[in-house]
C-alpha cells in the first residue's frame, strides 16, 4: 500500500505551529512533531488490540506483533494483510490459518490504548509472564562491534531527528543494517520483528535507543536473537528473564562503554 493511499498522519509527522520563548523572547515558529495514531489488529474479522503507534511500517507490526505475541509460530501462518485507513486511525486486517486463529480466540485479551505496558489487559498475572524462548547461539562478538553498532545509531532515526520524539529498533551486524521507528519502543521491536522475520540468521545485535524492560528481553527471545544493547538501564526483571532466555543484555551501551549484565561469554573483550 502506498503512502497516497493512507490519510496524511501516514507519513509519520505533522507539522505545527507553536511560540517558542528563549530569554524573554518570544518566536512563531512551524515545528514537525510525529504522529501517534490509533491502529487496531483484526484478526480475522475481531478486533484484537489497539494500539497508540506511528502510522508507519504497519505491515512489519502486524506481522511482528503476531510472531512476538507468539499467536503465530512462523510469517506464513499469516495469509492475508491490509491496512485500511479510517476516520478515528487505522485498521490492519490480517487474515491467520484457521489453526492459528482458533488458538488466538482461546487466550483472547483487550490491550486497547496500550502505548507501551507490556501487561495490560491480560487477565492473571501467569498469563501476563509469559514463558520465554530458549535462545541456543553461539556468536562471538568482540566489544569493538557493539561499539560500531552504536555509532550507526542516530543515522537509523530519521523520524526522530525530525521530531525528537520516537524511539528505534535496529538490528545491526557487520554490512547490514535494518531499523524501524515508532513513538513506542515495543512497537518499534514489533516492527523490526516483522521486517526480519524471513531472515535465516539472527546473528548480530538488537539495539534500543531506550532502556531494556522485561517485554524488550521476551520479545527479542521470541524471535530468536541472542544479543540485545540498549543505550540506557535495564530493568532487574528484564535481566532476570535475559539469563533464563539466554540472551546477553546490555545496558549504557554509550560509546566506547557498554555494561553486560547476563550472559557475558558473547563479548570478547578488546582494548579501547
Amino acid at each position: 500500500m502506498t503512502s497516497e493511499t493512507l490519510p496524511a498522519q501516514a507519513t509519520g509527522t505533522h507539522s505545527v505551529s507553536a511560540l517558542r520563548i528563549e530569554r524573554g523572547q518570544a518566536q512563531a515558529l512551524t515545528e514537525t512533531v510525529a504522529e501517534e495514531t490509533a491502529i487496531a489488529l483484526v484478526f480475522n474479522g475481531i478486533s484484537h488490540a489497539v494500539m497508540m503507534a506511528s502510522p508507519l511500517d504497519l505491515e512489519d507490526f502486524a506481522l511482528g506483533f503476531a510472531l512476538s505475541e507468539a499467536i503465530i509460530a512462523k510469517p506464513s501462518e499469516l495469509i492475508d494483510l491490509d491496512v485500511v485507513p479510517g476516520c478515528d486511525g487505522i485498521a490492519v486486517e490480517i487474515t491467520l490459518v484457521e489453526s492459528r486463529f482458533q488458538a488466538l480466540k482461546a487466550v483472547r485479551r483487550s490491550m486497547a490504548g496500550r502505548t507501551g505496558c507490556g501487561l495490560c489487559g491480560y487477565e492473571s498475572l501467569d498469563a501476563a509472564i509469559r514463558p520465554l524462548n530458549a535462545v541456543t547461539s553461539d556468536q562471538q562478538l568482540d566489544a569493538a562491534e557493539i561499539s560500531a553498532a552504536m555509532a550507526v545509531l542516530h543515522q537509523a532515526q530519521p523520524l526522530n531527528a525530525a521530531t525528537g520524539a520516537t524511539h528505534v529498533a535496529m538490528w545491526w551486524r557487520p554490512g547490514q543494517v535494518i531499523a524501524r521507528e515508532d513513538v513506542g519502543r515495543h512497537n518499534a521491536l514489533d516492527k523490526l520483528i516483522g521486517a526480519t522475520a524471513r531472515e535465516a540468521d539472527r546473528s548480530g545485535i538488537i539495539v534500543m535507543s531506550s532502556r531494556a524492560s522485561y517485554e524488550i528481553v521476551h520479545k527479542a527471545a521470541a524471535a530468536g536473537f541472542s544479543v540485545v544493547a540498549a543505550v540506557s538501564a535495564p530493568t532487574a526483571l528484564a535481566i532476570r528473564m535475559a539469563e533464563q532466555a539466554g540472551i546477553t543484555l546490555i545496558g549504557f551501551a554509550r560509546g566506547e562503554r557498554m555494561t553486560v549484565y547476563s550472559h557475558p561469554q558473547r563479548i570478547r573483550e578488546t582494548a579501547g
